[in-house]
This record gives C-alpha cells, sequence and structure tokens, in this order.
C-alpha cells in the first residue's frame, strides 16, 4: 500500500489500469489516465516517471479507440439507415 505522501505506487497501478481499460471503456480510462498524470506529480521518483508514461499511453490509446468506436458506429448507423431489413 500507498505510504503517507507516497503517490507513486497509486499512479503506477493507475497508469496500467488506464491502458487496459482502453480496450473496453475509453472514457473511463481516459479520466484513469488524467488521475495518474495528477497523481504521478506529486513525486520524483524513478517510479513516478514511468507512471506518468504509463498514463500518457493509457491517454492516447483511449483517444484513439474513442474516435475508431464513434466512426464505426456512425458508418453502421448509416449503413443501416440506407438499407433498412423490412
Amino acid at each position: 500500500m500507498a505510504k503517507d505522501g507516497d503517490f507513486s505506487d497509486v499512479s503506477y497501478v493507475l497508469g496500467i489500469l488506464s491502458i487496459v481499460l482502453a480496450f473496453f471503456q475509453p472514457i473511463a480510462a481516459f479520466i484513469i489516465g488524467i488521475v495518474g498524470i495528477f497523481q504521478s506529480r506529486k513525486q520524483k521518483t524513478l517510479l513516478s516517471a514511468r507512471a506518468k508514461k504509463l498514463s500518457i499511453i493509457g491517454i492516447v490509446v483511449s483517444i484513439i479507440f474513442f474516435i475508431v468506436t464513434v466512426a464505426l458506429t456512425a458508418y453502421f448507423t448509416l449503413k443501416g439507415l440506407k438499407n433498412p431489413l423490412i
């Protein structure tokens, strides 16, 4: 667990969690990545620097997956509206 004032472990876990969640829940991964960056700024250790990198990767991947999801949803919605199965 995190000691008083040591947020390196917490930010590291949030960075990993943001990458994993980016594939399933991009909006939640984006929020967790932002929280991970803010937590990593509270410490100046090697682990917090790695955590910041992981959080940034999680944010970028979540944005990419969100854009792809919106584009695919719009494409299939328009495709379905043009050719209804009636």
